[in-house]
């Protein structure tokens, strides 16, 4: 169940995604945006998640459909694989230093879609990547995956480093809520449905 392959597909974007949340931290990721591929290598070294995507999108216009849908269809591939939630933490939290940048990740698989954006991200581009499509891949993320998730930067840093702080932090944190407690059967919350 904690293991699901998703496919979507649109007038802009087609995505086949595979997520093992029980995984390695294996990834094999194209999306054709370098840096998207980057992130999304890093984010599944750092939560442990086997992690297989390819994303064929209209990438001659700009990036902006293929980050945002990608964000879309892992979501949705983490609330497939989480199902009723039953057992798992439920909440998880990481702070994490990147050189001069310090960011804080929460996450609450509450079933309640919110994100917490608090990046200062000095330019608008790393490479030929609009750096103001971060928030909007985690947008995307948070509204598929029903989950609240709070991304905060505690201190400065460079673009570069502050995206790549934030994508390994909230790696953790998402890792840390989906861990199954050993010997809990139970769904994390007193109204017993999340």
């Amino acid at each position: 169940m904690r293991n699901i392959t998703l496919d979507r597909k649109t007038a802009e974007t087609d995505i086949r995604l595979t997520l093992n949340i029980d995984g390695k931290g294996e990834s094999t990721v194209d999306t054709g945006c370098g840096f998207l591929d980057h992130m999304l290598t890093l984010f599944a070294k750092h939560g442990g998640f086997d992690i297989d995507i390819t994303c064929k999108g209209d990438v001659n216009v700009d990036y902006h459909h293929t980050v945002e849908d990608t964000g879309i269809v892992l979501g949705a591939a983490f609330a497939k694989a989480l199902g009723d939630k039953r057992g798992i933490r439920r909440y998880g939290n990481f702070i994490l230093p990147m050189d001069e940048a310090l960011i804080l990740t929460a996450v609450d698989f509450s079933g309640r879609a919110y994100l917490g954006f608090s990046l200062d991200i000095p330019t608008e581009k790393v490479g030929d990547f609009d750096t103001e499509l971060v928030e909007e891949f985690w947008y995307g993320f948070v509204r598929s995956a029903q989950c609240t998730l709070h991304i905060k930067q505690l201190a400065g840093g460079n673009s570069h480093h502050i995206i790549e702080g934030a994508f390994k932090s909230a790696a953790r944190s998402i890792r840390m809520a989906a861990e199954v407690e050993p010997g809990n059967n139970n769904i994390p919350s007193t109204k017993g449905v999340l």
